[in-house]
């Protein structure tokens, strides 16, 4: 059950502390979900924080570590000495301490390396570090359960007691040869009613979902929410089994990218909190802002070149804001949708077909409320009401056509060039849709007024 991060909560704790009521805490969080147990961490002062790591056992506080914000961790880890680092190491599994030890200066990983006293989970810790942070190898566990083909069930049986010591969850049993190639997977009901004797190439499954080591952390992503996969096994060119990637590691992906995503669409450059400086946070909006800033020089420079008919025909001016509005809100609905679909690997067919949809779902939108605003503008207006009513109608018709065209297609452009598309759903495209739709505002009315 949930544990309610309370004000009287936490208020209890920092009273343990205080008091240095040490066996009362750990009573206290002996029965604490270690999610909840960070959530308290995240909550109260970092010297508290500090003083329930080193309170608590490694085994629950190694996982806390995991969960705490990405701030607090580092700030407990510069407190804690190579020694107490390595103790949290050595309870967690390969790839949450290849995570931890990417975290430290490098002088300081080696020093917690050094403390580390299994030779072997420090090998595999540096061979995860070798890997991309955004690949499959470096979101990657060595910890599984494998089997040889050549293996009778007996010995194998005792294999998996050995192996599974060392693994958290038991996903599934992955086959390999004698190179250790992945051969399959291994079904336990079929391990269970076999005979001892029976050799594992003769009941084990051939067919199996792995990925590349060099697979980038997305493309994982969809493969397991594609294929609904709780576990998939990491391989080399040679097909060698490496590693496993579980559900919980794609998780953290697809949170990352959904955070990334939408600081994209807001308009921020970087990966930034709210706690951040205000030079960093600067860093991040101002490029958005500017580039702001220039497409509103844009648009008050194509309205000047339409000054005269601005003189004669007030209301235009009046409705300008209203159809950059539109262009901007269509062509963020538009790049949302495409975004979204590129992420979740949904776009299929041409691109081609994909615009000719959007142009028509934008002319329908287009007419709809080009109705409504032409009686609006020809009823409420005085002289010249027609043609006046009849040139914003148009005019809008076609700024949410251009809109939705180009929200369809830089997302698009951008995905085949290997840039970012949810780039396209910020102030890039309410920027560019401003403009083109100010341009052809004013370009159509000239047209139907004739000035």
């Amino acid at each position: 059950m949930a544990v309610e991060i309370t004000k009287e909560l936490l208020e209890k704790v920092a009273l343990f502390i205080e008091n240095k009521n040490d066996k009362e805490l750990a009573v206290f969080f002996s029965d604490m979900h270690h999610a909840d147990i960070a959530e308290v961490l995240d909550e109260i002062s970092f010297d508290q924080s500090v003083y329930i790591i080193k309170l608590l056992d490694s085994e629950k506080t190694s996982e806390v570590l995991m969960d705490v914000d990405d701030d607090v961790r580092e700030k407990i880890l510069k407190n804690l000495s190579a020694k107490e680092i390595a103790e949290e190491i050595d309870e967690l599994d390969s790839d949450d301490a290849a995570d931890i030890i990417g975290e430290l200066p490098e002088e300081r990983q080696e020093a917690v390396m050094s403390q580390i006293e299994d030779e072997e989970h420090v090998k595999e810790i540096e061979e995860l570090l070798t890997y991309d942070e955004n690949s499959a190898g470096g979101l990657m566990a060595k910890e599984l359960v494998s089997v040889n083909e050549n293996w009778n069930v007996l010995k194998c049986v005792k294999e998996m007691r050995i192996q599974a010591e060392e693994v958290t969850r038991v996903h599934s049993i992955y086959v390999v040869n004698d190179n250790g190639q992945l051969k399959g997977r291994l079904s336990l009901k079929d391990l269970l009613v076999a005979s001892t004797r029976t050799h594992i190439s003769e009941i084990y499954i051939p067919k199996v979902d792995a990925v590349s080591v060099n697979e980038d952390a997305e493309g994982v992503a969809n493969i397991m929410r594609k294929y609904d996969l709780e576990a998939i096994p990491v391989v080399d060119d040679n097909d060698v089994l490496l590693g496993r990637i579980t559900i919980d590691d794609i998780v953290d992906v697809i949170k990352e990218e959904a955070d990334k995503d939408y600081q994209m669409a807001a308009g921020l450059t970087q990966d930034v909190d709210s706690d951040d400086s205000i030079l960093e946070l600067t860093r991040a909006r101002l490029p958005w802002l500017f580039l702001g800033l220039l497409g509103g020089i844009g648009a008050a420079l194509i309205m000047g070149g339409f000054d005269e008919m601005l003189k004669d025909y007030k209301t235009l001016f009046f409705f300008t804001p209203l159809i950059a509005a539109m262009a901007g809100n269509v062509g963020v609905q538009s790049s949302a949708i495409i975004v979204q679909g590129l992420a979740n690997d949904d776009v299929k067919g041409s691109v081609n077909k994909r615009l000719i949809k959007e142009m028509l779902l934008a002319a329908l939108n287009g007419m709809l409320l080009a109705i409504v605003l032409f009686f609006f503008v020809w009823l409420t207006q005085g002289e010249n009401a027609f043609k006046t009513a009849l040139a914003i109608s148009i005019s809008l018709v076609l700024v949410i056509i251009v809109a939705g065209l180009i929200g369809t297609f830089i997302p698009l452009f951008l995905e085949k060039r290997g840039i970012d598309p949810a780039i396209a759903t910020g102030p890039f495209i309410t920027t560019s849709n401003d403009i083109f739709g100010i341009l052809i505002y004013f370009w159509i009315a000239k047209l139907i007024i004739g000035i």
